[in-house]
């Protein structure tokens, strides 16, 4: 009985925080709500008999797992595809979008003006009255049109300011993971909010996006009392994770508030929810654990887990493997995949890394006249000086289209190479000896392809007369960043180590940054969690800021 009374008085108070951001009368929300307390539910709630609504977020997880939860119910787009759908009003046509353009007139100015040029922070940071803003107009605009991620959300704040008057307005606009916002992002809900009521939601400790110069400050700003136009209110309860992850999770906060880490910080409850579900799954997972295992060893003590979990669980689960480097996933992936498991998935933020020969010969298939996609293609086909010249030649007045000014014997290769592509495109026969050049010509090493698949085969094949109990259980294999909005039964965080999770150069000062880090990755466990440190020299630091009675070491 008493059970059964806290369970309901926690139900109860769970209601009440939802109801009191339901029933308030003030237009503009702010809710910051903790990994696991139900912010998908209150947005249904929020959208719930409103035709003409509109949420927005920028992890693509979220973007599907809110499409499906909130289908029928709202429009969910990121930021950026949000901003080229009503730039593309305002220009009665389709805005073109590459998202590395940035880098490709950061390299241009480089050749042009003999400097180097951040324009994602330029526009990132609404630094608007900058000269080399004049510059990049002129480059995206020889380069068709196209659009980067930042400046195509900076040419529909620019165009909502000169109007705004045409600014959309909806029913109620939701806006997910705020903590992640920058001041470009800002001033676009800011404009959205002069037209519609808005329902903020996010938590400044799951900050992780401070390379395109977001900042907690905004959320902690709007929550304040310094921002009175929004009504502040929290999601206390986390249903979840199990408690001990729950407590652990405000050890580790408490810890970086002790060493003077989260200045400014939101003080917000973040709760366990009680319930006879998370009670049980409590029950039987009373402790995080904790082994210090060689990096060989890792899919090994992963696949003696997975045996101790299957014998518990007699059922299906889910498994997350989070590590710090996109190096070690894949490694951690090939070991898997070595004992057996085969529905082992990788999940990927896309990179910064220069555009490839294949962008380039992609934009070509969509439009052979494309300067861009035969500026990119040139990059990797010409000589450096011949590259460099061409560059050049592009800036003067009057610049031809780039595909006049490309030998010929180039053009050659690149049609072959873009009917291979075609062809590849279109699921028809390619010539061995052809596709074989051309997957050299894109830097894709065919024998390492063929030994991958052949490998993979034998592998497989060869683990038939192992548990088929255990091949099918899913993984998912992911970096820390990449692992916003996903979550699973059973999270492994791999190479938990200083070396990993604190950035500073030395390893000795801890940053914000860290901290947020590790608790989004600890709290995308629903039941159990697995610290695995790969160094036999030293604990890692957080080990210390965690209660030792919570933890059970292997």
């Amino acid at each position: 009985m008493a059970d059964s009374h806290r369970h309901e008085q926690v139900k109860t108070q769970r209601q009440q925080s939802v109801a009191a951001i339901l029933d308030s009368e003030s237009r503009h929300k702010i809710v910051v709500a903790g990994p696991g307390t139900g912010k998908t539910y209150l947005f249904k709630e929020m959208l719930k008999g409103k035709t003409n609504t509109l949420t927005l977020t920028f992890v693509n997880a979220l973007v599907e797992d809110l499409s499906l939860e909130l289908y029928g119910t709202s429009e969910v787009r990121t930021l950026h595809s949000y901003a080229r759908a009503e730039l593309g009003k305002f220009a009665s046509t389709s805005i073109k979008v590459f998202p590395k353009l940035p880098q490709i007139v950061k390299e241009d100015a480089k050749l042009l003006l003999d400097r180097d040029i951040d324009f994602d922070f330029i526009f990132n940071n609404r630094d608007d009255e900058n000269a080399d803003i004049g510059f990049y107009k002129r480059r995206k605009d020889y380069y068709d049109k196209h659009y980067g991620y930042s400046d195509v959300i900076f040419g529909i704040v620019k165009q909502f300011e000169k109007t705004p008057d045409k600014v959309p307005s909806y029913q109620q606009v939701v806006v997910d993971e705020f903590q992640d916002f920058n001041k470009l992002e800002v001033s676009l809900i800011e404009h959205l909010s002069a037209r519609s009521p808005v329902l903020l939601a996010g938590d400044d400790d799951q900050a992780l996006y401070a390379f395109k110069s977001a900042s907690p400050e905004h959320i902690r700003h709007k929550y304040g009392s310094g921002c009175p136009a929004y009504a502040a209110f929290n999601l206390p309860f986390c249903s979840r994770c199990t408690r001990v992850i729950v407590e652990a999770t405000n050890d580790i906060v408490a810890g970086a508030l002790k060493i003077g880490l989260l200045v400014g910080r939101i003080n917000k409850p973040y709760m366990y929810f009680d319930s006879p579900q998370k009670d049980h799954e409590s029950d039987i997972n009373p402790k995080l654990a904790y082994s210090q295992v060689f990096a060989s060893q890792l899919p090994w003590f992963i696949e003696q887990r997975i045996m101790e979990i299957a014998t518990d669980e007699k059922g299906a689960f889910t498994v997350l493997v989070i590590s710090p480097t996109t190096s070690q996933v894949r490694a951690l992936a090939r070991g898997l995949r070595k004992k057996g498991f085969n529905k082992v998935d990788f999940v990927e933020r896309p990179s910064g890394q220069e555009p490839s020969l294949l962008d380039g010969l992609k934009l070509l298939l969509e439009n052979k006249a494309f300067n861009l996609g035969w500026r990119i293609v040139a990059k990797h086909m010409l000589k450096p000086e011949d590259f460099v010249s061409l560059v050049k030649e592009s800036n003067e007045d009057g610049a031809k289209p780039l595909a006049e000014c490309i030998d010929g014997d180039i053009k050659k290769k690149v049609d072959q190479l873009l009917s291979i592509c075609r062809k590849a495109r279109d699921e028809r026969d390619i010539d061995k000896d052809a596709l074989i050049e051309a997957m050299k010509r894109l830097d894709l090493d065919p024998h390492e392809i063929l030994t991958d698949s052949l490998r993979d085969e034998v592998i497989s094949s060869g683990m038939r007369g192992g548990d088929p109990a255990l091949r099918r259980i899913p993984f998912t294999m992911t970096t820390v960043q990449s692992s916003k909005g996903l979550a699973a039964d059973y999270v492994f965080i791999t190479h938990f180590d200083d070396q990993y999770f604190v950035k500073d150069k030395d390893k000795s000062n801890i940053a914000d940054q860290d901290v947020c880090n590790l608790l989004v990755a600890m709290t995308r466990a629903r039941k159990k969690l697995y610290l695995l440190s790969t160094s036999t020299a030293k604990e890692p630091t957080y080990m210390s800021w965690i209660d030792a009675n919570r933890i059970e070491r292997i």
